[in-house]
């Protein structure tokens, strides 16, 4: 197995754990030098082998306007509105074996713009509904430990399958306050004080310069902070890849000479005691993606009582490109809503984008 498709899996698999429909980041599960950016390949990392990344998320959400935040205040009902969310991660991967691949993830969190209706009983009997500027919620979020179990891999066919298999430890912060100094609610907390589990299956199919990848990932939530449990969440992708520029290998599927771009040397002898030394040197590829990427995402409860203005079902459209160089590698995703279902009265992503690197050694 190729080093630079293998580091794909496992390493960003872990970003995967966040959610935009629950005003969670999201971001890619691929950081490899091949195929897909978000869906998770089934390839893993060499043994001894370890990868590195780095990315950034920018999520555009379609924000209430005060008319709705105070006519829902009207009605007792706890409405909120969000700008954007954000998130810088960083992720390590390490091969234990050709079929087992360790990644760690660490994120830092970002909401901006957090407005609330806010219903209060005046003086004299009075009602007063106004819109709160609550201001932003940043820092560091949960980290995520992922291991990946490759138990399929046919060389002559480019089959590859493995599951999925980790969690999420409370190690984010969650206590930010906003701009009146009142406690954020957990949903707006960079972390959530949960161990939540994943368990999930990722498959494979390469073909000349073509690939094929899929998976699902089950994320069971447990209560945090706050006696807050966020809700599970579902998460499917799909995704075609082609090699438009770069060698591929039918033989092994495609990408295979993807990996291994170290620069080395070759020895041939074309006359008796004359003795050649070649050097191979990193070349370029690139790579052209389409994905579909779902999420469903349960109600989250707080106290055991579920909150009807949450979770849903989102669905993006995510065109992206990827440039290889050697064992490093670049990535652009830009997603867009074709499936926007949201429980209730909430913002809506209007649309994600995704960048980063990645390198392996």
């Amino acid at each position: 197995m190729t080093l630079k498709v293998a580091l794909s899996a496992c390493i960003v698999t872990l970003s995967l754990v966040s959610s935009v429909a629950a005003h969670h980041p999201g971001g890619p599960g691929n950081t490899g030098g091949a195929g897909p950016i978000v869906t998770i390949p089934a390839t893993t990392l060499e043994q001894g082998h370890f990868a590195v990344a780095a990315w950034y998320e920018f999520s555009r959400l379609g924000g209430l306007d005060d008319a709705q935040l105070i006519q829902a205040a009207s009605k007792h009902i706890h409405a909120h509105s969000i700008g954007t969310i954000q998130s810088a991660s960083s992720a390590l991967a390490y091969g234990v074996t050709d079929d087992w691949t360790l990644a760690l993830r660490l994120p830092y969190v970002l909401r901006t713009n957090i407005r609330e209706g806010h219903h209060e009983h005046v003086h004299g009997g009075g009602v007063l509904n106004t819109v709160d500027a609550r201001g932003d919620s940043r820092g560091f979020g949960d980290a995520v430990l992922l291991a990946q179990g490759r138990f399929l891999n046919n060389v002559m066919t480019g089959t590859q399958a493995a599951f999925l298999i980790g969690v999420k430890a409370p190690t984010g912060v969650t206590s930010r306050h906003d701009a009146e100094g009142l406690l954020f609610e957990a949903e707006f907390q960079p972390g959530s004080g949960s161990w939540d589990g994943l368990f999930g299956l990722a498959m494979t199919q390469r073909f000349g310069a073509w690939s094929l990848d899929g998976n699902v990932l089950y994320q069971l939530t447990t209560t945090g902070t706050q006696d807050t449990n966020l809700g599970s969440r579902f998460l499917y992708n799909a995704a075609v890849s082609y090699r438009v520029v770069g060698a591929t290998n039918d033989a092994h599927g495609a990408f295979a000479h993807a990996g291994h771009e170290h620069t080395r040397s070759a020895k041939h002898d074309h006359k008796k005691g004359i003795v050649h030394t070649h050097v191979q040197s990193p070349s370029w590829a690139v790579d052209l993606v389409l994905e579909l990427n779902g999420e469903r995402h349960e109600m989250q409860k707080i106290a055991g009582v579920q909150d009807i203005n949450s979770g849903g079902t989102t669905v993006l459209i995510a065109p992206g490109v990827r440039v290889s160089y050697g064992s490093v590698s670049g990535f652009l995703s830009v997603g867009i809503p074709v499936v926007n279902q949201v429980n209730g009265l909430q913002s809506k992503t209007d649309y994600r984008v995704i960048s980063g690197l990645a390198a392996s050694f």
